[in-house]
C-alpha cells in the first residue's frame, strides 16, 4: 500500500468531534500513515499536541493569521515558551500555521505582519521548519522570509499554494515545498492544475486542510446548499484520491507520487523521518 503524509489537517476541529478516531482510522486504512496537525492559536497548543501523541501523528505550534485579531501580544511569548518545553518532542515538527491572509475581510495587515515576522524569528531561534498560510499574500510572505533570514534557506511548506509559476519558483529557491490539496481537483482551477503539472516533483507535498478545502466530489455550491444538500466535510481519507488527480495530471502512477511526496514531506519537516518508517510498518500489518 502506498504511504501518504497529510501535511496539513486540523483534526482537532469541532467538525470532527467524537467521530475523529473513526475518521483517522479510515484514513490509515487508505494509506495515510501520518497527519500533521497545526495549531491556529495559543488556546489549542495543548489540544494538537495531545491529539498527535494519542494518535501517533505529529503537530506544529503557531498562531494563524486569521486568529491574530483575537490573539494577545503575550501569546507570542507563550509560543516561545512552549517551543522550549517541547524542544525534545519528536512529534513537534514545525512552527505553524503562520502566515498572512489578504483575502479574509476585517484582518489588520500590520498586526498580521507583526505576528508572522516574530514567529519566523522564533522558527529560526528554535531551528524548526515553518508551515505557512499564503492566501493572496505570496509576495509579502516572501519578503518576510528574506528579511528574517537574508540569503539563507528554509525548511517547510507553503500551504495551499495557489500563485504563479514565478512565485512557486521563488518558494522553491528558498527551500520550501508547495502544498497541493482539494483545490487542484476542480477542472476550472486551470492555473493551479498547470502548476501541479509543471513544478518539479521534488517540490510537491500533499495535504487536505481538513475539514476545509473540500475536493470537487465533496463540495456543494451555494445553490445546492440552499436546496438542502449539506456541504461535504473534508477529511484525511480523501488524500489518496486527491493525489490520484495530481498523479493523472503529471502522467505518473499514484504509487510513485506517494513515494515522492512522502520523501518531500520528510525533507520539508525533517523530524518526520524518524516516524515515517514506523507508520509504514503499521500500515503493512493492518
Amino acid at each position: 500500500m502506498a504511504l501518504f503524509v497529510d501535511t496539513h489537517c486540523h483534526l482537532d476541529a469541532p467538525e470532527f468531534g467524537a467521530e475523529m478516531p473513526r475518521i483517522r482510522a479510515r484514513a490509515a486504512s487508505l494509506g495515510v500513515g501520518l497527519c500533521v496537525i497545526p495549531a491556529v492559536a495559543a488556546f489549542n497548543f495543548t489540544a494538537v499536541r495531545e491529539l498527535a501523541q494519542r494518535q501517533g501523528d505529529v503537530y506544529a505550534l503557531g498562531i494563524h493569521p486569521m486568529c491574530t485579531g483575537q490573539a494577545l501580544d503575550e501569546h507570542l511569548d507563550d509560543l516561545d515558551a512552549e517551543l522550549v518545553r517541547r524542544r525534545d518532542d519528536p512529534r513537534l515538527v514545525a512552527v505553524g500555521e503562520i502566515g498572512l491572509d489578504f483575502f479574509a475581510p476585517g484582518l489588520d495587515a500590520d498586526r498580521q505582519a507583526k505576528f508572522f515576522h516574530t514567529q519566523l524569528q522564533l522558527a529560526r531561534k528554535h531551528e524548526l521548519p515553518v508551515i505557512i498560510h499564503v492566501r493572496r499574500s505570496v509576495d509579502k510572505v516572501l519578503k518576510h522570509l528574506r528579511q528574517v533570514a537574508p540569503g539563507q534557506r528554509w525548511h517547510g511548506i507553503a500551504h495551499a499554494f495557489n500563485g504563479s509559476g514565478q512565485q512557486a519558483q521563488a518558494f522553491i529557491d528558498l527551500g520550501l515545498k508547495l502544498g497541493f490539496g482539494g483545490a487542484v481537483t476542480f477542472e476550472r482551477a486551470l492555473q493551479l492544475r498547470r502548476l501541479a503539472q509543471a513544478v518539479p516533483l521534488e517540490a510537491i507535498v500533499m495535504e487536505t486542510d481538513s475539514p476545509d478545502i473540500q475536493p470537487q466530489w465533496i463540495y456543494r455550491t451555494q445553490a445546492q446548499r440552499d436546496a438542502g444538500q449539506p456541504q461535504g466535510r473534508n477529511e484525511p481519507g480523501e488524500l489518496p484520491r486527491i493525489a490520484q488527480v495530481v498523479a493523472d495530471l503529471r502522467g505518473m502512477s499514484v504509487e510513485a507520487l506517494a513515494e515522492a511526496t512522502t520523501r518531500n514531506a520528510m525533507e520539508a519537516l525533517p523530524r518526520l523521518s524518524s516516524l515515517v518508517g514506523a507508520s509504514a510498518g503499521m500500515l503493512r500489518t493492518a
